[in-house]
């Protein structure tokens, strides 16, 4: 731009930088007594700086990184994770210096962007042979719940939150003002747990659910019993889940088989027939024919279940800054909010989701 006749203070403005930096890489390329001849990518470097070089040799890094991505009961520290301080130390203590400060191990560390004080959560999924096919079928399923339920048949989405506690914060809530936020009492009392196995109406919208102390898979029959009760209208209910044991329990498999009229033997669990495996039993309790047929997630992939976007509601609205005297009272809040999410929110989602992998992902 320059050599096109354009003044400094105008090619500042075009490219947003500052006038000296225009002045100082004008000057550097017509530096001929130093750069004549060279070649661009030298003139565009920076020039050698002040300050004192590096100490350490390469080796003795690469040895510092190397150490920093291994495990400390590697060399006897029965520690998970390293510090700059127990490097350093161990560095000297295997010879790859004489001595360091943990303050220089860091800067190394971060100059060649080794964190080893972080990690990150990774799943090793395993392989479900059947992904792709179970996908279709419940996204098939979510779709034409509304035309299935025209037909008298019911589509629900099923599953548990265990674990949830019953907290009671020893002072009472600071409402919101003008300019503050609403404030919470940090410290509470614990009046132990409760489990709530849910169902959703994908057609409607609508929930149903239970709050009890245990999870079973007695438990789990008897929601089922319920709930088949609570539709004994219906043609044929299908019911999305995951692949929790629970779920595919000798027990469930025997109500399923009672209300079918099944006649033959289901064998003996872990050694023949239906009862068999978990495979065996998720075979006949996906039967297309039965008049309550279980929809399976594939393998991680629970989040295809509708009723997690339901929990995700109840957490937000009920769990989370909720304040419970007791189990009792932890069971009827949530019980209530079941209703009045029934006469106020309910409604269908809108189910977008297709099993194809996102372009460019």
């Amino acid at each position: 731009m320059a050599d096109e006749g354009k003044r400094y203070d105008e090619i500042s403005d075009e490219l947003g930088i500052g006038r000296s930096a225009v002045t100082k890489w004008t000057r550097r390329w017509n530096d001929t007594a130093n750069f004549e001849g060279k070649r661009i990518v030298v003139r565009l470097e920076d020039l050698p700086r002040s300050g004192r070089k590096e100490t350490y040799a390469p080796e003795q890094i690469a040895k510092l990184v190397a150490m920093s991505c291994e495990k400390p009961r590697q060399y006897g520290r029965p520690i998970e994770n390293w510090t700059n301080r127990e490097l350093a130390d161990e560095a000297v203590k295997q010879g790859i210096f004489e001595k360091i400060s943990p303050r220089h191990v860091g800067r190394i560390l971060k100059k060649n962007d080794v964190r080893p004080h972080l990690f990150r959560i990774w799943l090793n999924m395993k392989p479900d042979d059947r992904k792709e096919e179970k996908i279709e079928d419940i996204c098939d399923l979510y779709i034409k719940a509304l035309e299935l339920a025209e037909n008298g048949e019911i589509v629900l989405s099923i599953d548990e939150i265990t674990g949830i506690q019953a907290i009671e914060r020893i002072a009472p809530d600071k409402p919101p003002k003008p300019g503050q936020l609403a404030k919470e009492e940090f410290e509470y009392i614990r009046h132990g747990t409760q489990t709530v196995i849910a169902s959703r109406d994908v057609a409607t919208g609508k929930a149903f659910g239970v709050c009890q102390q245990t999870r079973n898979e007695q438990d789990f029959a008897r929601f089922i019993k319920k709930t088949v009760k609570q539709n004994k209208g219906a043609k044929r209910i299908h019911i999305v889940l995951d692949n929790l044991n629970t779920h595919l329990s000798e027990t469930l498999v025997r109500y399923v088989a009672k209300l079918n009229g099944f006649k033959g033997d289901l064998g003996k669990k872990g050694k023949r027939g239906i009862l068999k495996s978990m495979k065996s039993r998720e075979q006949f309790l996906t039967n297309p024919e039965n008049k309550i047929v279980f929809h399976f997630t594939p393998k991680h992939a629970s989040w295809m279940n509708q009723i997690e976007i339901w929990f995700g509601i109840l957490v937000r609205k009920v769990l989370r800054r909720g304040n419970f005297k007791s189990r009792s009272d932890l069971k009827k809040k949530i019980l209530e909010f079941i209703e009045y999410y029934n006469e106020a929110m309910a409604r269908p989602f809108k189910w977008t989701y297709q099993g194809k992998v996102l372009e460019g992902h």
